[in-house]
């Protein structure tokens, strides 16, 4: 053991930070050992529970990762000894569990015997298996590989805490009965599920860069979870072109979080960002990424082609430099990927920075005739800022208002009023 007095304040966060760092590689290889995702979740946070009582007094190992999993292993044996559930099974598991321990008490560097990565991996296909729904998915990859405590999950998604228990219960349940899930997936069904699993880490790091609701128009933490499991990933799977591409599509966009607020929290948006404060070493990792991503494949992916798009941003200088046509031919791209009308929406933004805003409210009037819109409040925003641009400030008030209503996070409902109300402002003044 490394010296650690008793009284030393520190103790508690750095059994929290191994704890972030040991959780996941835990759960994994114990998930592959007693093959149950509650019962490995439970055997580590008795780990926890062990260094918890014992770290501060008798200070923390060198190893602690090795401490955590040998404390599991043993409270694994113990559990299954005494759980009638496990009777059938027990002989075999203990077999299996004691031969580990022995294995790393004659040599402990050899504390696992399988590597890291394929732990990491198969959690992360286990966590985002296709009898899950998405949001069962996200909050079981962000228990199980982020290591946040159920309070913090419902926190960052702004929904009762118990709900998320109950996902996170429901997925555990489901998964139990599904036979044999805990094994990575070959071939074509390993390649469906990683589209699964791409989309869960976005989903995280979308409502990181823009919460859907609540008081904040960011949650950072949310961005660097989602970019945590994204590089973690990339790691594992460096020949996939589009888990770099994903990578590279949240560096580029994280780079930007520090200039999209204020001091006090209100948002900035992009075209009036001080591109002096975006983060270059983020950006120089996206655009890495994604030559990585175009290196592995000609054809690009949809996350490739978010990445292209926010990499024309990245490398602008300043606002005026942005290379709009550019822009427009990579959302043309991305519409021929995923025919979406929110993409559409996207470029018609585009098609007014290139053709004037009177060409780009030509598309989203054209764009409001589809029910798939109905509800979304971006795309009176959009009109709106055409409508102020062309001068007709009246009609852009009256959008900004319409779009303010259904809008459930606080700071963006309040930017909206407050340029509804810069162009009744501007109406006035014209008027007078």
């Amino acid at each position: 053991m490394a010296d650690a007095p008793a009284h030393d304040p520190s103790i508690g966060s750095r059994i929290g930070a191994i704890w972030r760092i040991e959780a996941a590689r835990l759960v994994g290889a114990l998930l592959r050992l007693v093959r149950d995702v509650g019962l490995a979740e439970e055997l580590a946070q008795d780990a926890l529970l062990a260094a918890l009582e014992r770290w501060p007094a008798e200070g923390v190992p060198d190893r602690p990762g090795a401490w955590l999993m040998t404390t599991a292993r043993h409270r694994a044996i113990d559990r299954l000894r005494h759980e009638r559930l496990h009777r059938q099974h027990e002989g075999a598991l203990v077999q299996a569990i004691e031969a580990q321990l022995r294995a790393s008490q004659a040599d402990p560097e050899a504390v696992d015997d399988n590597p890291v990565g394929d732990d990491l991996l198969r959690l992360m296909f286990i966590a985002c298996h296709p009898l899950l729904s998405a949001e069962a998915q996200a909050a079981l990859t962000l228990r199980l590989l982020g290591g946040l405590s159920t309070d913090e999950i419902a926190r960052a998604f702004l929904v009762p805490e118990a709900t998320i228990a109950q996902r996170i219960v429901r997925a555990k349940r489901t998964l139990g009965g599904a036979g044999p899930v805990f094994e990575l997936p070959q071939g074509e069904a390993l390649t469906a599920r990683l589209g699964a699993v791409l989309g869960v880490i976005y989903l995280i790091f979308n409502e990181g860069y823009a919460a859907t609701a609540g008081d904040h128009w960011t949650r950072p933490a949310l961005c660097d979870e989602a970019l945590r499991l994204g590089r973690i990933l990339a790691g594992l799977a460096a020949t996939a072109p589009e888990v770099h591409g994903l990578v590279a599509l949240m560096e580029l966009q994280a780079s930007r979080l520090r200039a999209r607020t204020t001091a006090d929290g209100a948002p900035i948006l992009l075209l009036d960002q001080d591109r002096g404060r975006w983060d270059r070493l983020l950006i120089q990792r996206g655009l890495a990424a994604l030559a990585r991503a175009e290196a592995l494949s000609a054809r690009r992916g949809p996350y490739t082609v978010q990445a292209a798009l926010a990499a024309c941003h990245a490398r602008a200088a300043t606002a005026a430099d942005t290379d709009w046509p550019g822009i427009v031919a990579l959302y043309d791209a991305l519409l021929a990927l995923n025919p979406s009308p929110v993409v559409a929406l996207n470029r018609a933004v585009a098609v007014s920075m290139v053709d004037g805003p009177a060409a780009g409210l030509a598309l989203v009037d054209d764009l409001g005739r589809n029910p798939a819109l109905a509800g979304y409040h971006w795309l009176p925003s959009v009109r709106a800022d055409l409508l102020m641009k062309l001068g007709r400030h009246r009609e852009a008030g009256a959008e900004f208002e319409r779009a303010a209503s259904p809008a459930r996070n606080a700071r963006e409902q309040a930017l909206l009023h407050a340029r509804a109300a810069a162009c009744r402002g501007a109406d006035s003044e014209a008027a007078g």
